[in-house]
């Protein structure tokens, strides 16, 4: 079965070419020029992912991306960015997307993202309960994320399907160094060698959602020239 992607994209001559592109690599395409119909669309009809400009027409891709979240869809979202500051991927993925790829990009690096957004793996059977501090992980069921209930002090904290993947991911091996590479591989999905910062946006995004004080990590820690440790504390 092919997968249905959505693309958002109002550069006519990139959108023909990704389309074309999509087309070829096996996938079905539906294209839209602008936020608000982009929005019909992700909320009228299913897709398997989600591709999406941050500069639109219109509704802006940011808020195109919040509010298909906030319509209570969990679909992946890609952004496309012309943007490098990290604080606009940062904000990118504190509203829901999955993964972004920076404006102008290689196109099998696009196609690698995207394959690993579509082979995401599923989240395990049963109820499994963490407890970390005032931070609470439960999962149920076995569909997608929106299965996933994680929260502070009782309160709700949405995440992304790649941010629970790589919160999960640390919670397994708690108390282990992680490298840059190894989180790549586990969670993305990526080949070995691939160079991009999209761990240590995916990581300053959860401590944003998670940590006290985010500039004083307790919980997800950076080991210099080595990666993360997910400190945690005591798991009940």
């Amino acid at each position: 079965m092919k997968e249905n992607i959505l693309l958002v994209e109002d550069e006519e001559a990139l959108c023909m070419a990704l389309s074309d592109r999509l087309h070829k690599e096996g996938y079905a395409v539906d294209f839209v020029t602008d936020g608000d119909r982009g929005y019909e669309k992700a909320t009228s009809l299913p897709f398997d992912l989600i591709v999406l400009d941050i500069m639109l027409p219109g509704r802006s891709g940011l808020d195109l991306c919040r509010d298909i979240r906030t319509a209570g869809l969990g679909t992946p979202i890609l952004l496309l960015t012309a943007r490098s500051e990290t604080v606009d991927k940062i904000i990118g993925l504190k509203l829901g997307a999955d993964d972004y790829v920076t404006k102008p990009f290689d196109m099998q690096e696009l196609m690698a993202r995207i394959e690993a957004l579509l082979r995401r793996a599923p989240i395990r059977t049963g109820q499994v309960v963490h407890q970390f501090g005032a931070i609470r992980i439960e999962t149920r069921g076995l569909s997608d994320h929106r299965d996933v209930k994680v929260t502070r002090g009782g309160a709700p904290i949405y995440l992304s399907a790649r941010e629970f993947e790589l919160l999960r991911y640390f919670v397994e091996h708690q108390g282990m160094v992680l490298s840059r590479e190894e989180l790549l591989r586990a969670v993305w999905g990526y080949e070995a060698g691939t160079f991009t910062r999209t761990v240590d946006v995916h990581v300053a995004s959860l401590r944003q959602k998670l940590e006290k004080d985010p500039k004083r990590p307790e919980l997800i820690v950076t080991v210099h020239k080595a990666g993360y440790r997910f400190v945690g504390g005591t798991d009940s």
